[in-house]
């Protein structure tokens, strides 16, 4: 039961970071629902892709797409009180990168994959919305740009192993993995953490 909520958190989130991205770039609204479409479904799409699980699993179960789509209607109409809110988009992206990784570490796991091909999955899965989002938006996607961002991922991918070895009960690790995740992402924007940048000569 609370995975699927996660999952449909996840997915409303993951929506709505990419509905307000399109609005910042003057999109129409079919554009605007594409890259929603993109940023909620796509990493989910493309470990399923990954792990053989076709067709995949949003094109069996219309039940995230439907609330993709509410999550368009939603977003729009109250579109200036979110544009108010500046950390909005990365509020609700961060939050998306967190349960999106703990999703593909548990579809991982369902198949037997090593732990840390799971991890990798959950990274894929959190990560790969928004790659697609920003290179349909014609920017720089945040994952290869010096944020941390898909460390995040990995770390809590990592801490979730970790919760299970000192025997927390299932929910508990769900919770701690996806606060880990949203922790370190809120913790490196405000201290402004980041990865070493490899300078040309």
């Amino acid at each position: 039961m609370l995975f699927s909520v996660l999952d449909i958190i996840g997915t409303v989130a993951f929506a709505v970071s990419g509905t307000l991205t399109a609005i910042e770039k003057r999109m129409d609204i079919f554009g605007i629902t594409i890259i929603a479409i993109a940023t909620a479904l796509g990493g989910g799409t493309l470990r399923d892709v990954l792990i053989g699980n076709t067709p995949v699993t949003w094109l069996k179960d219309l039940q995230n797409f439907y609330f993709v789509i509410g999550s368009v209607i939603i977003t729009v109409i109250f579109r200036k009180w979110l544009n108010e809110l500046r950390v909005s988009l990365m509020l609700f992206d961060t939050i998306g990168i967190g349960i999106f990784t703990l999703i593909g570490i548990q579809k991982g796991i369902m198949i037997d994959l090593h732990p840390l091909v799971c991890i990798l999955l959950g990274t894929v899965t959190a990560c790969f919305g928004g790659v697609i989002r920003d290179i349909l938006c014609n920017q720089v996607p945040v994952v290869f740009r010096k944020e941390v961002y898909a460390t995040a991922c990995i770390v809590g991918g990592a801490s979730f192993y970790l919760f299970q070895f000192f025997s927390f009960s299932q929910d508990a690790v769900f919770i701690c993995t996806i606060l880990t995740i949203i922790g370190i992402r809120l913790l490196s924007v405000y201290f402004q953490w980041s990865l070493p940048q490899i300078k040309g000569e």
